[in-house]
């Protein structure tokens, strides 16, 4: 009965069994699981979470042993198109991302399955997986598809993927497709066996479905993004931290100025009425709030008020990559629910103040939802609130000053955000760098992401020579 309701029994004789495998340990596993020796060879090399051939002595444009170092705090799609142009400069790179996203299949999966949302965290493994082999451009198309929007469709689709038929199979050996669809097919048995909450596959993300299966077999956030990265092959330099490290769903609730209490990050960033139709970020597509948001914070699922506010404790790896780094991020994207989120965890203020390295806003070049009629100094303004924590409990705020969170600040050339200068330098802001830009016809001015890039490595290789002669 269930099966007739979700889709077709797999004929195949395809059993949600693991392939052959080399053990690999991970003590906190409840599960033993083996990975084939490919993985292996990568996890004894690749596995650790500290950027160990990272060094602040690199200038270069071209990666090498000796990286620069950096921490960016970001969403999933801004920062997107600038990440796979930043690995020819440095791979060395700590990405940290929200897993609050409840919109598009994320929210689906979330609702039927539970647990955090993945969406974002998968979309910068994508950007960063490897393009250098037709397998890996195989493996990456292959966890990069999204399904139909028609529901009948795309359940169609997904159950074809799954049979292992599909088209998208092709170029991806054995071991691989072996593994891939071992975590595929373990996720459609969680699905099958909540026979009361029906999935809907529309457009869906079959790097989500992917990423689930891993999350839900591990019983752990970090493990399935461990996985994520050996799959698709991420420099194994380079770090994909959610935020917060857990195996339970979050809720974010932001409170406006007026006091209106508004629950969940697609409602307050791009409401869709429950659409699964992919999001649409341009400037115009939503209208402003209808008072400007005084904070973000954390709910309970079963939340609608302040009343149900919690405080999740932040990923202590996120902690150890901000005492080393050598230079920290706010990059562009949605101010409120997508950079915000990562602020306002108790530790991260703390430690980014204490820290005399580059602290680098890069401006938005249009205005959204989350920040019409904002200058310049008014993001400033935000990032400052959430890292001292401003309108949280009394007993947990910082009062450190704008110059002590952000010490420079990239604009793209011709962008919507005023800058205000003068404003600027009353927060201890003085170091304003304009980029070249180009126009998106999605979402308007962006970075040009080499002209960016430049600039980054352009302020590191400064900020190098002046701790070189003690400045």
């Amino acid at each position: 009965m269930v099966d007739g309701l979700l889709g077709p029994t797999l004929s195949k004789g395809f059993q949600p069994q693991l392939p052959q495998f080399a053990l690999i340990p991970f003590p906190s596993f409840p599960l033993p699981f083996r990975l084939p020796s490919r993985f292996l060879a990568m996890a004894s090399t690749g596995s650790s979470l500290h950027h160990s051939n990272c060094s602040s002595s690199a200038t270069n444009s071209n990666p090498s042993p000796n990286q620069p170092s950096l921490l960016v705090f970001s969403g999933g799609t801004a920062f997107n198109g600038v990440a796979e142009e930043l690995k020819k400069f440095t791979t060395c790179v700590a990405h940290v991302l929200p897993v609050s996203d409840d919109g598009g299949s994320t929210a689906e999966i979330v609702r039927v399955l539970g647990g955090p949302a993945v969406g974002d965290i998968r979309s910068r493994c994508l950007r960063l997986s490897d393009q250098s082999t037709s397998e890996a451009l195989a493996v990456r198309r292959l966890l990069g598809h999204r399904l139909p929007l028609d529901a009948q469709q795309a359940k169609s689709e997904w159950y074809n993927i799954v049979e292992g038929e599909h088209s998208l199979w092709k170029g991806v050996s054995k071991p691989y497709s072996e593994t891939i669809r071992a975590f595929l097919v373990y996720f459609q048995n969680q699905i099958l066996r909540r026979s009361i909450e029906l999935f809907c596959f529309s457009n869906g993300s079959i790097g989500n479905f992917f990423f689930a299966g891993a999350r839900i077999f591990f019983q752990s956030l970090d493990a399935a993004i461990f996985l994520f990265s050996r799959v698709s092959d991420i420099p194994k330099e380079s770090l994909v931290l959610p935020v917060i490290s857990t195996n339970d769903r979050l809720t974010l609730g932001c409170e406006l100025q007026d006091g209106t209490i508004i629950r969940g990050q697609n409602e307050i960033s791009h409401p869709t009425n429950g659409s699964m139709e992919p999001i649409n970020k341009a400037s115009s597509s939503n209208p402003a709030l209808a008072s400007r948001i005084k904070r973000v914070f954390y709910m309970s699922s079963e939340g609608s008020n302040l009343l149900h506010e919690v405080f999740p404790t932040v990923n202590p790896t996120v902690l150890d990559q901000l005492r080393t780094v050598d230079c920290i991020i706010y990059a562009m994207g949605s101010l409120f629910t997508s950079i915000c989120p990562s602020l306002v965890l108790l530790g991260i203020g703390e430690i980014i103040s204490s820290r005399s390295c580059p602290k680098v806003l890069l401006l938005n070049g249009t205005h959204d939802r989350e920040t019409s009629g904002f200058s310049a100094s008014c993001f400033v303004t935000a990032i400052t609130d959430a890292l001292n924590r401003t309108y949280g409990d009394p007993h947990n705020c910082l009062r450190n000053h704008p110059g002590q969170y952000i010490n420079t600040l990239l604009v793209p050339k011709d962008g919507q955000i005023t800058v205000d200068v003068e404003s600027l330098a009353d927060q201890g802001i003085y170091r304003v760098i304009f980029v070249d830009s180009v126009h998106d016809p999605k979402v308007g001015v962006i970075f040009d992401p080499k002209s960016l890039i430049q600039a980054l490595s352009d302020l590191l290789s400064e900020s190098t020579s002046r701790s070189a002669i003690g400045v």
